[in-house]
């Protein structure tokens, strides 16, 4: 979380949890390690504005550079062309070149900028 925010604590954890996966629809779903059936991390996967919804990860560091954030990204374009997704939106801070490189490998096109954060758009 190095550009969104501090590390959670257990409460904090607990609260995102209950406030962003269990309610309905979900905001975020946790992301399992095939490997190990490990919890490592969460997808923001929920609507956006005029028909699109946001996609995003947040990933154990241990799990940094091994293509996970890329494999969710592919899979979640997939399975958003079997609903009514107008586009996929990626916000990420100007300084997150991990992730701007993923939304250009898969398409996204630079949107523009509100502060510091960068938005990408994939039309479907």
């Amino acid at each position: 979380m190095k550009y969104i925010e501090p590390v959670f604590d257990m409460k904090k954890t607990l609260d995102f949890i209950k406030n962003a996966g269990l309610c309905e629809p979900p905001l975020v779903y946790a992301v399992e390690f095939n490997e190990t059936e490990k919890v490592i991390g969460h997808l923001i996967f929920h609507s956006y504005e005029n028909g699109g919804y946001e996609i995003g990860w947040v990933i154990n560091k241990k799990y940094w550079g091994i293509g996970i954030s890329n494999e969710l990204t592919k899979r979640i374009i997939e399975y958003s062309k079997t609903l009514d997704i107008k586009s996929l939106v990626i916000e990420c801070d100007e300084n997150q070149s991990a992730s701007k490189h993923i939304a250009e490998k898969n398409g996204f096109v630079y949107e523009g900028k509100t502060g510091n954060i960068e938005i990408y758009r994939l039309m479907l």
